[in-house]
């Protein structure tokens, strides 16, 4: 059960459990009855847009390099704001920094399973990331799980904070409308660690592989879509809403599925290539003959509208 499921337990008028034994029922602290998220300073979004813009190009810069190009570019910043900020934008250096902190103790981190591997069909992998999205007025976070072979996107969701809620929609729908892959790649975030997470996995009878700690090149796929994603799409409409956000970015997934030739997929489409490897055992039609995806992105889409198209967790 995710927090905002079980937060939606909480009765505040029932006299007869006190608030502060529903929330140890349910594995609560009660500040999180009261907690409001607050908003970040005109200064900050101005800053983490530049700092979001450049770790597309330069995702090797930590904290310490970031600031200096910052100021180089005269930004009047400190390194412990530049830490701080990239920290809330979920972003860290590719290199892998020296082991100084533990692991969360209750999630285990798995081994990376692709090494040497080779991808020859759709749903043999799939893999998933979270990327920062800087709007006009504010910042969301995006996940998407995305096909290794074909690129294809299969689901994708958004929120304002980096708690696992979101990230566990977005695999349950996936798996709602395609067929479970054999593996499932992230990094070691503690949304992908989380017990909820990689429980679903679990269940679906999903091997579970990690990155290593700050090798973004063991998950280049998603990198290379946020790329795409923010250059084709986000900087250049500059969301004002998140519901802006939302219509612009399921209109974009859709031209990247559908129309958007891909180089290295020999100028063919993602969705070309998931419908050519599901041949002769994929989405089938009463004739026998394969059929897109698009179905199920369209009952997607169509569960996408119960919920506003946006996970915001409170």
């Amino acid at each position: 059960m995710t927090k905002k499921q079980r937060l939606a337990r909480i009765e505040r008028d029932n006299s007869d459990l006190a608030l502060i034994r529903q929330c140890k029922l349910l594995g609560l602290c009660r500040s999180s009855l009261y907690y409001k998220a607050q908003g970040t300073d005109k200064d900050d979004l101005g800053l983490m847009a530049k700092i979001d813009a450049q770790y597309l190009k330069t995702p090797f810069y930590g904290y310490r390099r970031m600031t200096a190009c910052l100021q180089r570019e005269g930004y009047c910043v400190n390194p412990k704001r530049i830490r701080r900020l990239m920290r809330l934008m979920g972003l860290q250096a590719i290199y892998a920094p020296p082991r100084t902190s533990k692991s969360h103790p209750e999630h285990k981190v798995y081994p990376y399973l692709l090494k040497d591997r080779l991808i020859t069909r759709a749903n043999q992998v799939w893999a998933t990331d979270i990327t920062y999205l800087p709007m006009r007025r504010g910042f969301l976070y995006l996940v998407v799980l995305q096909d290794w072979f074909s690129r294809y996107v299969l689901a994708w969701r958004l929120s304002n904070t980096l708690e696992a809620d979101f990230c566990i929609e977005a695999l349950e729908e996936a798996l709602r409308f395609f067929k479970p892959p054999q593996i499932h790649n992230s990094d070691q975030g503690s949304q992908f660690t989380s017990q909820g997470y990689v429980n679903v996995l679990l269940e679906a009878g999903i091997e579970v592989s990690m990155d290593g700690r700050g090798r973004f090149m063991d998950n280049i796929f998603v990198e290379r879509l946020w790329r795409s994603v923010k250059y084709e799409e986000v900087y250049l409409k500059a969301y004002a809403t998140p519901a802006e956000a939302k219509d612009g970015l399921k209109d974009y997934f859709r031209f990247y599925n559908e129309e958007r030739p891909h180089q290295a997929l020999d100028y063919r489409t993602p969705q070309e290539v998931y419908e050519e490897s599901l041949r002769p055992d994929g989405f089938m039609d009463n004739s026998g003959l394969p059929t897109t995806p698009r179905a199920p992105l369209q009952q997607q889409n169509s569960f996408n509208k119960k919920e506003n198209g946006l996970w915001l967790s409170s």
